[in-house]
Order: structure tokens, then C-alpha cells, then sequence
């Protein structure tokens, strides 16, 4: 075996250390750049771009894609087959990966995009499952994977725009968390969750090192609880003339 396929090297220099996701965009020989994650034994290595593991199933650029232009086709009478559904764990846990990643690497916009990916998947899956246990195994997970768009959502508004900004992303996400725990009639499980606890966390981090109220939207629906609606129409027309679209 030739010496070049030794990787002992990678190792050396890069430790794994565990509890801690660590990951790198490294360039390619061909020049593209992919992105590698540290584990216990050994490296993943993703693609940055499409299906991590740089597939075009069908000559989709995801499986997701896939399965959709064959319902498309088909019509509502489409149902995953044993095989589609195999394939659908292989990408859910791959996007997982690499997900996780661009939250270590803080690239937290295509950490939304890999999120969305993955609850656009759940969604496809439950409208077309084969097995409710099957849709089950993953609708588990719808909490966790909006926790992660929601810390990527709030990051980059804080990046980009306005502590405000970041609050309200963090409220909206808390929101979706809700009706998921709604749909799950487990409601009473959402104020002691421990994901649910992080980013309340979060938000009132957020307010104390920026000295913040509340936000314009909280201000909006305090307004509307309370029938004050000259208020709440006065706070819309400040809500829209900040972000007209």
C-alpha cells in the first residue's frame, strides 16, 4: 500500500477533543473547498454545497429533490418505498454533520440553509411516510433541528442587523418550537425543555449586554393582548417602515 495513503499525519496535528464539534474548511486538491469534521476515529470530510457526501442521486443534486420530481410526477398517490426512506436517514444524518459544523465554524448562514433542508425533508416525509412510526422516528427531532436554525437565525441577525433583530428571531423560533410541541399534545413539556431553556437563555442574555426592552414585536402583541389598537397600528406602520418587505 503506498505511503501517500497514510493519514497518521492528520491526526497528529489535529487532536480529537471530545464534547467539542470541531470542524475546518480545507482547500481541496482541485481546488474546491470542503469542509472536515473532527470525530473520535478519524475525519468526515463533506462536500459545502448540495449533498455532503458530494452525490447526485437520479441526477438531483439532493435526495430530497429526488423523491420530490417523482411525486411531482406521480401525483398524491406517492408513497416512499423501504429503500427511499433508508436513503432519506442517510441524508437526514449527513446534513445533520455538516450542520453542526457550520454552527462551530459560526458560517451561520448555511447553517439555516442545511436546517431548512432538513425540515423541509421531515415535511415530505410526514405528507408521504409509508410507516407513522417511521414519520415518529423523525418528527422527534423537529425541536432540535429548529433550536439549531433558531441559534444560527439569532447569531447572524447579531452579525448583520440589530440586537432586536436577534430577539425576534430567537421569539419566532421559540414559536415554531411551541406548535411542535402543540402538535405532539405536550405542551405542558415546552417551559421544561432543555432546548427551549437555551435559547430563553439566550434572548435574555441578548437584552442584558445590549440593554434592551421590548422589541417592537413584543411591544405589537402586548398591545393587541391589551385591545390597544391605535397602539398596535402605530407600531405595525414602525415595524413596516423598517422592513418593508
Amino acid at each position: 500500500m503506498p505511503h501517500h495513503y497514510d493519514i497518521d499525519h492528520i491526526f497528529e496535528d489535529w487532536p480529537h477533543q471530545p464534547g467539542v464539534v470541531s470542524a475546518r474548511l480545507v482547500r481541496a486538491h482541485d481546488g474546491r473547498d470542503v469542509l472536515q469534521m473532527r470525530i473520535e476515529l478519524g475525519v468526515l470530510q463533506m462536500e459545502v454545497d448540495g449533498r455532503p457526501d458530494g452525490e447526485q442521486p437520479s441526477g438531483h443534486k439532493t435526495l430530497l429533490d429526488a423523491v420530490m420530481a417523482e411525486a411531482a410526477a406521480v401525483g398524491e398517490a406517492f408513497v416512499l418505498q423501504e429503500d427511499q426512506c433508508f436513503e432519506l436517514d442517510r441524508e437526514f444524518l449527513q446534513f445533520y454533520h455538516r450542520r453542526i459544523c457550520w454552527l462551530a465554524l459560526r458560517e451561520f448562514e448555511r447553517a439555516i440553509v442545511d436546517a431548512d433542508h432538513t425540515l423541509a425533508m421531515m415535511d415530505f416525509g410526514a405528507a408521504h411516510s409509508p410507516d407513522p412510526q417511521w414519520t415518529l422516528l423523525h418528527e422527534q427531532y423537529r425541536p432540535f433541528v429548529l433550536f439549531h436554525r433558531t441559534q444560527a437565525a439569532a447569531l447572524l441577525r447579531l452579525q448583520t442587523s440589530t440586537p432586536e433583530r436577534a430577539v425576534e428571531e430567537i421569539n419566532a423560533g421559540l414559536s415554531r418550537i411551541h406548535e411542535v410541541f402543540e402538535g405532539l399534545e405536550a405542551q405542558e413539556q415546552f417551559e421544561e425543555d432543555e432546548l427551549v431553556g437555551q435559547l430563553v437563555h439566550l434572548k435574555e442574555s441578548l437584552r442584558e449586554e445590549y440593554h434592551l426592552g421590548r422589541t417592537l414585536a413584543e411591544q405589537l402583541s402586548d398591545a393587541i393582548a391589551a385591545e390597544e389598537y391605535e397602539r398596535a397600528a402605530r407600531l405595525r406602520d414602525q415595524i413596516r417602515r423598517r422592513s418593508p418587505s
